[in-house]
Order: structure tokens, then C-alpha cells, then sequence
């Protein structure tokens, strides 16, 4: 019986896996058709409150599907404190490919900079334009066009490692984190994101399957008042990191219920 058993969580696991892959790319190709159009028709100032809250909505009901699927295990409660609050740049570490999607399904006023490839795909450009995310490859440019974002009152979802981590606990930080913060005269929210699996990491196959339920949280790390000096400032933020995730333990077993995934609710 116990084979048997190990046979059908096998089979499970690699359903899951496919059907949690397969969602994610339906979603974003269809919210691409809707996009796409309304990128040209639409004003830019609502053309960008659509597309944020669109990517809010569909990445919401695809984290909640994850959960009902018994794929995962989410806690982003955290992230709720957040919402009404002053603009912030979000600095989370960056563990797997599902960070951004997951941290953006708990507000509407997010601008995520991301890779410009990225935005000239086809499951995900017209939705992050439409949005007016900011590309990260071309470094004068992304500064600006996320000073003036943070200046109009949205929040800024940046990864100060610049990928998904390679080094444990975290890659060598980017400055662009602490020039944006300097310029802009926001505060940086650290986001501690701790999971007990490696799928989705950087280097790994997407069709490697994973043990499931993949447990998952993102905890509130300290925040950092605008800095007036950046290498100071990257300093502290690096040693924010060492000390919260080194040693952290998994995060514990979260009951599957809609209080994890909130009901009403940048892959690099």
C-alpha cells in the first residue's frame, strides 16, 4: 500500500506542477489580448491604473488557485499592513521565479522593474506596458522613470540582487536601490521571503518536480529611511539580509485557508 501511495503522490506532484504552469501562462496570454488594445486607446494615467490593478487581479486568483490546488502553502499577510501607506520602495530577497507575481497580488499601485525582454514577450509585454513598468537594462532611464513614479505616489517593487539568488542567503546588491531611495526621498521596506523549496530557482528546470506543498511567506524586514549616502545605506541593507536570513528556518505549515491568500485578492 505504501508504494502505491508514493506512486499517487508522484502523479500528483507532476499534475500539479503542469497545471500550476499551464494557468500561468493562459492567464498572462490572456490578459495579453486584453492588454494590448488598451494600451493604445486608453489615457496613460488610466491605461496605468488598469494595468497595475489588472496584474493585481489575475496574479490574486492565480495565488489563490495555487493554494486550492494544494500546490502551496502562502502566507503574504504581511504585505496587507502596507496598502494605504506612503510610497515606499519594496526590497524583497529574491528566491524563485514566483516572487513578484505573489507580491504584487496584494496592491494596485506597484510599478515592478523588470528585465526589457521580458516586456517584449508575448505573455508578458503588453500587460507590464501597459502597467508602465520600468525596464531595468538601461540604468539612467530606469532611475528616472522610477523617481517619478515613487514622485506621483505609487510603490516601487525592486530586487536590489538584480536576479533570482545564486549565493545563499543573498547575491552582491545593486546601488540603483539606494540612488532611486536618495533621489526620490522614500523609505525602503525590506521583505524577508522565506521558502522550504528551490523550484522555480535560479538554474533550475521548471519541470523539475517539486515535494509539495511548497510553503511559503514574506515577512516585514526593517525599514530604512531615505538615505542621504548610497554606500552607506547598501551596507546596512546588505547586513539587513545576512542577519534576517541566515539560519532563518522554513517557514512553518500555514492552514489552507482564504486568510492566507487574501479572498479580495517581475519574474527576473
Amino acid at each position: 500500500m505504501s508504494w502505491l501511495l508514493g506512486v499517487l503522490g508522484t502523479v500528483y506532484a507532476y499534475a500539479a506542477m503542469y497545471v500550476m504552469l499551464a494557468l500561468l501562462g493562459a492567464m498572462c496570454l490572456a490578459w495579453s489580448v486584453i492588454a494590448l488594445p488598451l494600451l493604445y486607446l486608453l489615457p496613460r494615467r488610466a491605461g496605468t491604473a488598469v494595468g497595475r490593478f489588472g496584474i493585481m487581479a489575475g496574479f490574486r486568483l492565480y495565488a489563490w488557485l495555487l493554494v486550492i490546488i494544494g500546490a502551496y502553502r502562502l502566507d503574504l499577510r504581511a504585505l496587507d499592513g502596507l496598502r494605504g501607506g506612503p510610497p515606499l520602495i519594496l526590497a524583497p530577497n529574491h528566491p524563485s521565479l514566483i516572487d513578484a507575481p505573489l507580491i504584487l497580488t496584494r496592491h494596485r499601485s506597484i510599478a515592478c522593474v523588470m528585465k526589457g525582454a521580458l516586456m517584449r514577450n508575448l505573455f508578458l509585454g503588453a500587460g507590464s506596458r501597459l502597467a508602465r513598468y520600468i525596464r531595468s537594462d538601461m540604468p539612467r532611464p530606469m532611475i528616472k522613470e522610477a523617481v517619478a513614479d515613487l514622485r506621483e505616489g505609487g510603490s516601487l517593487l525592486l530586487f536590489p540582487e538584480g536576479t533570482r539568488t545564486t549565493r545563499a542567503p543573498v547575491n552582491p546588491l545593486t546601488a540603483s536601490i539606494g540612488v532611486i531611495a536618495k533621489h526620490a526621498g522614500v523609505a525602503v521596506q525590506t521583505l524577508i521571503i522565506e521558502t522550504d523549496s528551490s523550484y522555480l530557482g535560479k538554474g533550475g528546470s521548471l519541470f523539475r518536480r517539486p515535494r509539495l506543498p511548497i510553503r511559503y511567506r514574506v515577512r516585514l524586514g526593517r525599514r530604512f529611511e531615505p538615505p542621504t549616502e548610497v554606500s552607506g545605506f547598501m551596507a546596512a541593507l546588505e547586513q539587513e539580509y545576512l542577519e534576517q536570513l541566515s539560519g532563518a528556518s522554513p517557514p512553518a505549515r500555514v492552514r489552507r485557508t482564504h486568510a492566507t491568500v487574501h479572498a479580495d485578492g517581475c519574474a527576473r
